[in-house]
């Protein structure tokens, strides 16, 4: 398993953490208390910021028993922290439940995870190749 370095800043007991060797997701937590509301969306602060090397990407994705047990879900996600952002990392949860749900300083939220990341070099053409798909899109290969 490769390691990238992660320069960091955070709140005591904020700094993220792998529940289990080899997972690829580290907990973020959130550094304030409050309700979400049955189906509704609020901002989270985490206590953290980071300095991402250029050429790699975090990803904020749901915790999966945030999802399963309770519905409360990263909104955007995976929200995108750009190696170039050095501010707090926030995520926005959204509960999809019909009830409300709280959470707490110091709750796991969210997991980030870190990936390479290429830039795109776009090139202008008048047509594009083909494809097998072609431009079929939403529901193009019929029903599962």
């Amino acid at each position: 398993m490769n390691t990238l370095p992660i320069l960091i800043v955070a709140a005591p007991n904020f700094v993220p953490t792998y529940s289990h060797p080899g997972d690829a997701g580290a907990d973020l937590r959130s550094s304030e208390s409050k309700i979400l509301s049955a189906g509704q969306r609020q901002t989270f602060k985490t206590g953290v910021s980071v300095a991402i090397p250029d050429g790699f990407v975090g990803l904020v994705h749901s915790r999966s028993g945030l999802a399963a047990n309770h519905g409360v879900i990263v909104l955007n996600a995976p929200g995108t922290v750009d190696a170039g952002y050095r501010g707090e990392i926030a995520v926005t949860l959204f509960n999809t439940s019909p009830v409300d749900f709280e959470i707490n300083t110091g709750d796991r939220i969210a997991q980030i995870l870190f990936q390479k990341v290429e830039v795109a070099k776009f090139i202008e053409v008048q047509t594009l190749p083909g494809s097998h798909r072609g431009d079929g899109g939403f529901g193009s290969t019929g029903k599962s």
